[in-house]
C-alpha cells in the first residue's frame, strides 16, 4: 500500500475532557491511498505532538506497524503506526 503525502499542513482537533479522562490534542496530516483503485482514497495520518509534519512523496508502512491479530492475520497497527519514505 503505498500513501502519497500531498498537504505538508497539520491538522488539530481537540477531544474535551469526559468524565475522569482528560482532554487530549490530536495532530493529522491529509494523504492519500492508493490501494490499486481507479482513484486514491484521501485519509489521515497521525502525527505526535512535536513531530515534523511528512513532506510530499510516497511512502509505505514501516515493518514495525504490522501486527498478527487473534485469528493469525496479518493487519496494520491501530495506533502508532509509522511509514517510510519510498522516494529515498
Amino acid at each position: 500500500m503505498k500513501r502519497s503525502s500531498q498537504n505538508v499542513r497539520v491538522e488539530t482537533r481537540s477531544i474535551p475532557s469526559k468524565d475522569d479522562k482528560p482532554g487530549r490534542t490530536i495532530y493529522e496530516q491529509i494523504a492519500y491511498a492508493h490501494l490499486g483503485g481507479k482513484f486514491p482514497i484521501e485519509m489521515k495520518l497521525t502525527l505526535e505532538k512535536y513531530q515534523e509534519p511528512y513532506s510530499a512523496g510516497t511512502y509505505t508502512p514501516h515493518s514495525s506497524s504490522y501486527v498478527v491479530n487473534n485469528f493469525g492475520g496479518l493487519e496494520l497497527k491501530r495506533f502508532g503506526m509509522l511509514i517510510e519514505s519510498l522516494d529515498e
